[in-house]
């Protein structure tokens, strides 16, 4: 384990490596979260930010690279050899940076509550009776408490989304991940959605999110990462980077993203 300290980034990756089939896609990854940042990943399809994120929650095991998060390393290497964590710690480690997905991933047969306690009781193996307290209050704060006994077919997919952001916050997170989160969504339901993401901004939750939205960018980012050719080609704060100096191929991306 190494040092953590207040001003030390709560999670660091440092030259993040993916292939798939060969093929690399990630091929030399930075990046650094510090408490109460939301950080944003953008960039053109397919330039790895969704794999980002799966690596960082080893959804996808990383094929080399250092992954450390509040001190502890999830991997690293030693010379040649590359090290991941036990499975233990990995667990222990997305329990406290849940992800939120794009295609909500809700048990269809749980109601809303129920989708709500599971990982709760499971993962962190709070008793019914707390979970079921715990569950109640997130979903309050995301406004779907009044639909605590709903299935998510019963749900419009901005419900959904909120629902599992709920969930993410139920495990009391350090950060949390979220991979396209309006991109499914309708146009009239991805406001209750950023509507949401802005409330948990305002109250200092770390956040690392992928997206293609702009609004939700310039609305609540505090830091761009834009990436591209598989690496983090630019980074900095909205204003440098959505600015009238803004490099040329983030410009770039900008126009195409308008039309």
């Amino acid at each position: 384990m190494t040092s953590f300290s207040p001003s030390s980034p709560v999670l660091l990756v440092r030259q993040l490596r993916k292939s798939f089939r060969g093929a690399p896609v990630l091929k030399s990854v930075d990046l650094a979260i510090h408490q109460g940042e939301i950080a944003c990943l953008i960039g053109p399809s397919g330039a790895g930010k969704s794999t980002i994120l799966r690596c960082i929650n080893f959804l996808e095991r990383p094929d080399s690279g250092e992954i450390t998060f509040f001190g502890e390393r999830l991997c690293s290497e030693d010379g040649n050899i590359f090290h991941i964590a036990p499975e233990r710690t990995l667990q222990h480690a997305r329990a406290r940076m849940p992800m939120v997905f794009q295609h909500f991933n809700l048990f269809s047969h749980r109601t809303v509550i129920g989708n709500v306690m599971e990982g709760q009781m499971v993962v962190l193996h709070r008793n019914r009776d707390e979970a079921r307290d715990r569950a109640r209050a997130c979903l309050a704060r995301v406004g779907m408490l009044e639909r605590a006994e709903f299935y998510p077919d019963q749900l419009s997919g901005g419900q959904k989304q909120r629902v599992a952001i709920a969930r993410a916050l139920a495990m009391s997170p350090a950060l949390i991940l979220f991979d396209e989160p309006t991109s499914a969504l309708d146009p009239a339901l991805v406001q209750e959605v950023q509507g949401v993401m802005r409330d948990l901004s305002a109250e200092g939750m770390t956040m690392l999110i992928v997206t293609h939205d702009m609004r939700l960018v310039k609305s609540i980012a505090t830091t761009i990462h834009f990436c591209a050719d598989g690496h983090i080609a630019e980074s900095g704060s909205p204003a440098l980077l959505f600015g009238d100096t803004a490099p040329s191929r983030i410009q770039s991306f900008m126009d195409a993203a308008a039309h």
